[in-house]
């Protein structure tokens, strides 16, 4: 459950490394919480930092520190519940960035992704993710 103010750490390569959540994008079923698979829009809290060769090459950072951009949370430490009834929580809170097209801002995942993401319409992010829990 990921509310306001809920810090997350960001696993693609975009060049976040810590993101703020601000605002929940979804049905105000849940009274503003997020889980795995919704929407929300982050502030980037802490990127890579950036020379000046490097913001040169093809492969540039693509945020900076105070960025706003959306996000898909991908991990929550909060216990779900699946429909086989089983539970699963992770260790931290983690997201991955999009652009204004719902498509992904890096090219890579970097870490385990929860498999409840293919069931929200999130397949992209699911097939470039390492594993899937």
């Amino acid at each position: 459950m990921i509310g306001l103010k809920s810090t997350l750490n960001c696993i693609d390569n975009s060049g976040a490394l810590i993101v703020e959540c601000v605002n929940i994008l979804k049905n105000k079923v849940t009274n503003g919480w997020g889980s795995v698979g919704d929407e929300i829009v982050v502030v980037v809290q802490k990127a890579r930092p950036v020379s000046a060769a490097a913001q040169a090459s093809v492969n540039a950072v693509k945020v900076r520190r105070g960025d706003v951009r959306r996000a898909v949370i991908v991990r929550t430490r909060k216990l779900v519940r699946r429909p086989d009834g089983s539970y699963i929580r992770f260790d931290d809170n983690a997201a991955v960035l999009l652009n204004n097209k719902r498509e992904m801002l890096g090219t890579r995942i970097g870490g385990i992704v929860s498999s409840d993401l293919r069931l929200k319409g999130w397949g992209k992010i699911v097939s470039l993710a390492p594993r899937v829990v």
